[in-house]
């Protein structure tokens, strides 16, 4: 009798449980709001400033309490500085979907009054696919290769920063004036299918650069510039870099770390299945050889292919790019960094270079199957090692004299 009863009191609740699973299954997924900027002004000519347009549908959006797609056609759409604040914004995502191209005015002064050219501040749920944005920079570059004395520094042209959950795929950007695409401050962040272009000796266009960020993830992208394919500076932590094609371009740098004292450092980065062409470094660690609290470590470099790359693996604790250079020994700290699969070909003797602080040797380096040959002359390669410990596992070629043959693989 008491089974019974206990039954007949939970036959209720079982119904109810049942009606809520099937009003679950036929509730209406949450609708998408289309929001076309030619709606608000835009003019895909080339020429008509659609600035404005821009901005009016992100308000738009950005007051939407359903997702919103921005819709961008086919054509060329001129636009100047854009601030996409995402402070007052609602809860819900918002999708940037560009089958055209966004450009910046030719007078370089416009867009280089400020720092950057489009900026995302303080958003969450931005995704942007697509589209080419092609700042123009020619022009600024020439200004200063001439030497010009009132040459602005330029503005970056894809700005996120204090930003979460991002997400930019099938983008390409073409002659920034400075850097191409920049995540400073931001929390979750995946960049695929990218492509980067700016001419070999364009100065200061990095294709992408992190700072003070966090779980960023870089895949399946190409970028070519007069910078850093891509760099990670202070700050940053858990970013992944995999599938990338380089050059021409400086490589894939950590750093420069160090410059200020009490700057933050870089750990848990992995950098796989890269190709480098015909770049200056493949991949680099740079500090500048100053007084410095920072680090960088838990780095691991794998199943990479080098072409013709002039310092294919290399850690410079004596950076410098302003002058004068400061004659100290670098204060950052660099441990635990691992070189596993590297081949390919050096266009100068030293195929790795180890250029470590006195104050602070680098520890904890690894190398496992490394095998690194001159390009196109028929002597090895060489191996440069200054304050660096650490073990050499399995083939290692150049022969790294600062590391130790591990026991248990001879």
């Amino acid at each position: 009798m008491v089974y019974k009863t206990s039954c007949l009191l939970l036959l209720p609740l079982a119904l109810i449980f049942l009606d809520f699973i099937i009003i679950s299954s036929l509730a209406k997924p949450i609708p998408t709001t289309f929001i076309n900027v030619l709606t608000y002004g835009a003019r895909p000519d080339g020429s008509t400033d659609s600035t404005k347009a821009f901005l009016a549908a992100w308000q738009v959006a950005c007051a939407s309490v359903n997702p919103t797609t921005i819709i961008v056609p086919k054509g060329r759409f001129l636009v100047g500085n854009l601030v996409f604040q995402g402070k007052k914004c609602t809860d819900a995502p918002i999708s940037i979907r560009i089958a055209g191209s966004m450009i910046a005015p030719e007078d370089y002064r416009i867009v280089a009054s400020s720092e950057q050219w489009i900026w995302f501040e303080s958003v969450t749920d931005v995704s942007i696919y697509g589209g080419i944005l092609d700042a123009q920079g020619s022009s600024l570059w020439n200004c200063k290769k001439n030497g010009g004395s009132y040459c602005p520094t330029g503005a970056k042209s894809l700005l996120f920063s204090g930003s979460n959950n991002i997400n930019i795929n099938g983008l390409t950007s073409i002659n920034s004036q400075k850097f191409h695409i920049v995540i400073n401050s931001c929390n979750n962040v995946n960049i695929d299918g990218v492509k980067v272009s700016a001419a070999a000796d364009s100065p200061n266009t990095d294709g992408i650069h992190i700072q003070a960020s966090h779980l960023v993830s870089i895949t399946n992208s190409r970028i070519g510039t007069g910078d850093d394919c891509i760099s990670i500076g202070p700050g940053s932590t858990h970013v992944s870099i995999q599938g990338i094609q380089c050059g021409p371009g400086h490589g894939i740098s950590i750093g420069s770390l160090g410059i200020a004292e009490d700057e933050q450092g870089v750990e848990n980065v992995t950098v796989s299945n890269v190709d480098f062409t015909a770049t200056s470094n493949g991949v680099r660690i740079k500090t500048w050889a100053k007084n410095s609290k920072s680090f960088a470590r838990n780095i691991v470099f794998q199943h990479i292919n080098m072409k013709m790359v002039k310092n294919p693996i290399i850690i410079d604790q004596h950076y410098c790019f302003y002058k004068p250079c400061p004659n100290q020994d670098s204060g950052v700290e660099v441990s635990n960094v691992r070189y596993e699969d590297i081949h390919g070909t050096s266009s100068t003797d030293v195929a790795v270079k180890l250029d470590c602080s006195k104050e602070k040797p680098c520890n904890g380096i690894v190398m496992d199957n490394v095998n690194l040959a001159l390009q196109l002359v028929n002597r090895p390669a060489q191996a440069s090692c200054n304050n660096a410990n650490g073990l050499a596992n399995d083939v290692v070629i150049p022969i790294t004299p600062c590391l130790k043959r591990d026991i248990l693989m001879t």
